[in-house]
C-alpha cells in the first residue's frame, strides 16, 4: 500500500476547498450583481472567515497594532475586513460587470497629470497598491480610459484555486505575470519601452528592509522601487476605496514617489498605504501575517516621519 504523505493530504484538502469555492462562486454568478456581491461578503464574514481562522488572525493583528482599542471596535473592523474580502473576490470574478460599475467611478488625487505626461513621453509607469479596498478597481478604471496595465501577482498557496482565479486578472487589462524569476523578467520586459504595470507590495517577505507600518516594523520588499529606478519608471501609488453602498468605489491616483533610494521610496509608499488603512481600517487585509518575525532583519527601522 502506498504511504500517504502530508503533501498528499494538503493537496487533497486544497482540491476539496477549491471544489467548494468553485461551486459556491458558480451559484453566486447566477444572481444579480449587487445581490451576488453582498451575499459573498456576508458568507465570508459569517462562515468562511471564522472557519478558516481569518477572523482570529485579524483580531490578533488588531490587538497588536491597537492595544487600547475596545473589543467591540476590533470585532467591527474584523467583520468589515472579511466582508470586504468576500466582496473583492466575487467582484474580480465578475470582471465585466465590475468594469461597467466602475465606469462611473471618480478619480481623485494629484497623480493623473504625471501619468498622462509619462504615457505621452513613452516613460514606463509602475503603479503600486496594497490589499486594500479592491486592489483591482484602479486598474479597471484606467483600463476603461484606454490604458493597458500589466500585472505582477503572488500565486495563491492553493494551486487548484489559483489556476482559475488568476484568469480573472488576465481578463482585465494587459498581461499578468506570476512572481518569480521568470515572471518578474516578463513583467520588466512589458514595462520596458513605456509600458504600464501594477503590483502589490504589502506582504511579508523573508528579506527586504524593515519599515514602520502602522506603528510596528514590517519586513518590506524593495522590488517596486528597484524596478522603478532601474527603468526610470514613474512610481505611482493608487487605491480603490470602497464606498458606503458596498459596491461602488473612489479611485485615488496619488502623486508619484520621488526617485531616491529603494528604502526611502518604499518607506514613502508604506506611509501612503498606512494613511489609507488608518482612514478605513476595515478595508485592509488584516488577515496577513504582516508583522511576523523574519529570518533576516536590517539593523535599522526606516520611519518616514511626519509629513510624508
Amino acid at each position: 500500500m502506498a504511504q500517504t504523505t502530508d503533501s498528499d493530504i494538503g493537496s487533497t484538502a486544497d482540491w476539496i476547498i477549491d471544489r467548494i469555492l468553485r461551486g459556491m462562486i458558480g451559484g453566486l454568478m447566477r444572481l444579480r450583481y449587487e445581490t451576488r456581491v453582498a451575499l459573498m461578503g456576508a458568507v465570508t464574514k459569517r462562515f468562511i472567515g471564522p472557519i478558516a481562522g481569518y477572523r482570529k488572525r485579524a483580531l490578533a493583528n488588531l490587538s497588536l497594532i491597537f492595544p487600547d482599542m475596545s473589543d467591540a471596535e476590533k470585532s467591527r473592523i474584523a467583520d468589515g475586513v472579511l466582508d470586504n474580502v468576500g466582496r473583492t473576490l466575487i467582484e474580480n470574478y465578475s470582471w465585466q460587470e465590475f468594469g461597467q460599475r466602475l465606469a462611473r467611478a471618480e478619480i481623485s488625487g494629484d497623480g493623473m497629470a504625471a501619468v498622462e505626461e509619462a504615457r505621452a513621453n513613452g516613460r514606463p509607469v509602475l503603479f503600486i497598491t496594497g490589499h486594500f479596498g479592491n486592489h483591482e478597481a484602479p486598474r479597471q478604471v484606467l483600463t476603461n480610459k484606454g490604458y493597458i496595465i500589466g500585472g505582477l501577482y503572488r500565486p495563491m498557496k492553493n494551486a487548484y484555486f489559483n489556476d482559475h482565479y488568476a484568469s480573472t486578472m488576465t481578463e482585465l487589462s494587459g498581461p499578468v505575470f506570476a512572481q518569480g524569476r521568470r515572471g518578474t523578467a516578463g513583467f520588466a520586459k512589458h514595462l520596458r519601452g513605456g509600458g504600464m504595470g501594477t503590483l502589490l507590495f504589502d506582504v511579508a517577505v523573508p528579506d527586504g528592509v524593515l519599515l514602520d507600518f502602522v506603528g510596528h516594523p514590517a519586513m518590506t520588499a524593495t522590488s517596486a522601487a528597484d524596478i522603478a529606478l532601474r527603468m526610470d519608471a514613474l512610481l505611482v501609488p493608487y487605491f480603490g476605496i470602497r464606498q458606503a453602498d458596498g459596491v461602488s468605489f473612489d479611485v485615488a491616483v496619488e502623486t508619484p514617489i520621488e526617485h531616491t533610494t529603494p528604502e526611502q521610496m518604499m518607506a514613502e509608499a508604506t506611509a501612503r498605504l498606512e494613511a489609507r488603512v488608518r482612514a478605513n481600517p476595515e478595508q485592509w487585509f488584516w488577515v496577513h501575517n504582516r508583522w511576523k518575525p523574519q529570518r533576516t532583519r536590517p539593523a535599522d527601522t526606516i520611519n518616514p516621519g511626519p509629513g510624508s
